[in-house]
């Protein structure tokens, strides 16, 4: 429903060009704004205009039907005189305008919302991308704003005004800490162009004091039914995200790598898994020289000249303890196969910590 304040607005916009009052009142006979024009008495009027035709003239005075549809909304009235009918008739053109952009919005809100929860029929999309004037054929994809704080209100317009030039966009609070963005692409945007949308959001928002936004976008989707796969995308991103690019504030679904794999994963099996790896240790339990050269090792692709280097040792220190950690664990990093097995060992590690914590 159309807000009052939207309709004071409207009154006293017509009233600056017009300089026509005029009272606008529910069907219910309370007054939404009167302008001093309002009588004790003028409730019994509005009840017996609500039956009859859309323009009436009653006591020296006119009454307009506002109608939403064919459903009666407001009545607006106004003191009879040489402008008061056609101020008064423009009044209603306008009212009804914009009820029914309202209702337009309204609509598409509610059809982008079941949308992206799977809860339309593939004839039903169609059918409403045909009534709402919705391209079903344009590229979309869903940004997925994660906010920490409940504080954090104002983030929604933010939002809003960052893609109010484009009418197509579709921006909604899913939550108090998530926001949904599905925005229609231009032909000649890409992944990289992708990209920085999602920082221009969290950069933005972070600048504003809202600490600790996280985005996360799914795929392009190529037509409208495929939208709320992106979305999923973009919540699994989310997910993911926190637990294996905890230091980045943007994900990307097409960037999770064998993260993604990692999450789908029961815990029985994760398990199963690092005490057949690690024979009943865990790489918590490694010292801090470890970690740092197993994580540099590791950020260096193998390469043990570079890694030593980084790490201000000589080689030799370097391979030392490497085959300290092959004797401990059985796995060699220089073998390509046993550091594939010993990152995906430590990915799981973290993955179990994770969910733990959740529990």
């Amino acid at each position: 429903m159309v807000s009052n304040q939207m309709v004071v607005d409207v009154l006293r916009k017509i009233k600056e060009i017009s300089g026509v009052q005029l009272c606008v009142y529910t069907v219910d006979g309370s007054v939404i704004d009167d302008n001093g024009i309002r009588k004790s008495d003028e409730s019994a009027s509005i009840l017996k205009f609500l039956s009859n035709k859309d323009v009436q003239e009653y006591e020296e005075r006119y009454y307009f039907r506002v109608n939403d549809g064919t459903r009666l909304e407001f009545i607006v009235v106004a003191p009879k005189n040489d402008q008061a009918l056609m101020v008064g008739k423009m009044t209603v053109l306008q009212l009804e305008a914009l009820l029914a952009a309202h209702q337009e919005r309204y609509d598409k809100d509610n059809f982008i919302k079941n949308l992206l929860l799977d809860n339309l029929l593939l004839v039903d999309i169609y059918n409403w991308t045909k009534r709402l004037h919705i391209d079903p054929r344009a590229k979309r994809v869903a940004y997925l704003i994660e906010t920490k704080h409940k504080e954090d209100a104002s983030a929604l317009e933010t939002v809003r005004s960052m893609f109010a030039d484009n009418e197509n966009d579709f921006i909604a609070a899913i939550d108090e800490n998530n926001i949904i963005v599905v925005h229609e692409l231009a032909e000649n945007e890409d992944d990289n162009d992708m990209k920085q949308t999602a920082v221009t959001i969290a950069d933005m928002l972070n600048t504003e004091a809202m600490s600790q936004v996280r985005v996360a976008y799914g795929n392009v989707a190529d037509e409208i039914r495929k939208v709320s796969n992106s979305y999923k995308e973009a919540k699994l991103a989310l997910s993911v995200g926190k637990i294996f690019n905890s230091e980045q504030n943007v994900v990307a679904y097409a960037s999770l790598g064998i993260g993604r794999l990692i999450y789908q994963l029961p815990i029985p099996m994760c398990r199963m898994f690092i005490e057949e790896i690690f024979k009943g240790q865990s790489p918590e339990n490694f010292d801090e020289e470890t970690l740092t050269t197993i994580n540099q090792f590791f950020e260096n692709s193998l390469n043990v000249s570079e890694t030593s280097r980084q790490l201000y040792i000589h080689r030799n220190t370097l391979v030392y303890r490497l085959d300290k950690l092959q004797k401990n664990t059985g796995l060699d990093l220089r073998v390509f196969d046993d550091a594939i097995t010993f990152k995906i060992a430590l990915m799981v590690v973290k993955y179990m910590r994770y969910m733990e914590n959740q529990e």
